[in-house]
């Protein structure tokens, strides 16, 4: 049950080893505490076993399908022989393995004690794990999410990202309904792999949280790569039979296919684990925190995707060492969730941090905004990669640079400098001073802040 079923009471008991979790554990360590981390599966969570980790291993070898197909346009004379969906999975399975036995590693090495088994909140300092009580000083509550299903019955051909990562054959044929971050990165995965992909989103556009440069930019791409979608179109029943699915439209049209996947985004787990019992508030599933992360019951936090905002691991992270930090009385700084670094891996990828240009006029006043569009066909590295695409900067007038957005092949590499751009503030008078190295993608984000301050040199 525990790597020390001695102990049941602890400086911090966490629930839930995701990418919150851990990371939690791991700071509160460090600034001397004794900690639990009570984990019912797998120590790293979705990301590491269902999410971040194994989608972008399945990215990385469609990219290699795709240059082997294109091989002949750089003189490389290459041919696409197969997919070896099975080969895939063991290569996906063989860097989660090894991730996850250095995780347990690590949470050993810092003497975390992992408790194995199903958790639920039974007073404001006690969690029950199958029977044994554990008792915190501070409690976090770090219970991760699931995948929504809109109530569509899972099984047979109705998938979700967690089935689809587990697919013994390629299909022929794809319908995705969601056409945000999952919906987009299995669409671009399968259309890589030679499956012929429909998109449906209810919304007026994929990634429609994303600038509308960006959305324009990738909705011709997908086109362009024969990734169909239907947009502002929601879809009103699914139905499978031994040959295939169907998809009702609220239009009136019927899609049909091998398998459909339902990638409609993520819900909070916090369901039946006594957190609405000892006084938590929660709505629509989340747990409502102040900003400091604090439940107002106790000495209780909650953090990650339990926690109403962007579900994504890096948030996760950053929350758990926030609130360890928290409880320690170091005073952490908040980082408001537009100013989160965003990356979505579908080809060509996004990179956002920041205000979009709406979100930026509504905020600031559209008299105050001023933007500019840095396309990639004047960067050298980019040409080089064969990728097109562009950086789109966001400043407020005489002020700080408050959105950087990017599109095109390997750019979500940039989101380093842009999330420093946005979060410390960055003029882009200053941005342009700064050299940026020859020839990398990264010229980009220099020339978009040359152009943003009024002294372009490309364009």
């Amino acid at each position: 049950m525990a790597d020390s079923a001695a102990t049941q009471e602890f400086d911090v008991l966490i629930l839930g080893g995701g990418s919150a979790g851990y990371s939690a554990a791991l700071r509160a360590i460090q600034l001397g505490y004794t900690v639990g981390l009570i984990e019912k599966e797998k120590l790293g969570g979705t990301c590491l076993h269902t999410g971040c980790i194994p989608t972008k291993a399945y990215l990385h070898a469609a990219e290699l399908a795709e240059n082997a197909r294109e091989g002949a346009k750089y003189g490389i004379n290459t041919t696409l022989e197969s997919i070896d969906l099975a080969g895939v999975r063991k290569y996906k399975e063989g860097i989660v393995a090894g991730k996850h036995k250095g995780l347990q590693g690590l949470l050993k090495m810092k003497k975390v004690n992992v408790i194995t088994g199903n958790g639920r909140l039974v007073s404001q300092d006690s969690i029950d794990v199958d029977g044994t009580v554990y008792k915190g000083k501070y409690i976090i509550l770090a219970t991760g999410s699931t995948s929504k299903t809109f109530g569509l019955e899972i099984g047979g051909r109705v998938l979700t990202s967690t089935e689809a990562l587990n697919m013994e054959d390629l299909p022929k044929s794809a319908i995705v309904l969601g056409g945000g971050v999952i919906g987009v990165e299995f669409a671009s995965v399968w259309n890589s792999f030679g499956v012929d992909v429909t998109i449906v989103e209810g919304l007026p556009s994929l990634v429609p949280n994303e600038d509308p440069a960006i959305i324009k930019t990738l909705e011709r791409a997908f086109k362009k790569r024969g990734i169909k979608f239907n947009t502002g179109v929601f879809f009103e029943k699914v139905e499978q039979d031994a040959n295939g699915v169907k998809v009702s439209l609220a239009d009136g049209n019927v899609l049909e296919a091998d398998i459909v996947l339902v990638a409609v985004g993520r819900g909070p787990v916090t369901e039946g684990l006594g957190f609405e019992e000892q006084g938590i508030t929660i709505d629509r599933g989340f747990v409502i925190t102040d900003e400091r992360l604090h439940t107002g019951v106790g000495n209780i936090y909650a953090i990650g995707d339990i926690v109403p905002g962007v579900q994504l691991a890096h948030r996760g992270y950053q929350h758990g060492r926030f609130v360890a930090e928290e409880i320690h009385g170091l005073k952490p700084t908040i980082i408001e969730d537009i100013n989160i670094p965003k990356v979505t891996f579908c080809e060509p990828e996004i990179a956002s941090v920041g205000y979009s240009e709406p979100k930026a006029k509504e905020k600031f006043g559209a008299d105050q905004i001023e933007t500019t569009e840095y396309n990639l066909a004047g960067n050298g590295k980019s040409s080089i990669l064969g990728t097109s695409g562009l950086i789109k900067m966001v400043r407020v007038k005489n002020g700080p640079i408050v959105g950087v957005h990017g599109i095109g092949g390997r750019i979500g590499e940039q989101i380093g400098e842009a999330q420093l751009i946005v979060n410390w503030e960055a003029y882009p008078e200053d941005v342009s001073q700064l050299i940026h190295a020859h020839p990398t993608q990264n010229e980009s984000l220099g020339e978009a802040a040359m152009a943003l301050a009024g002294a372009p040199l490309h364009g």
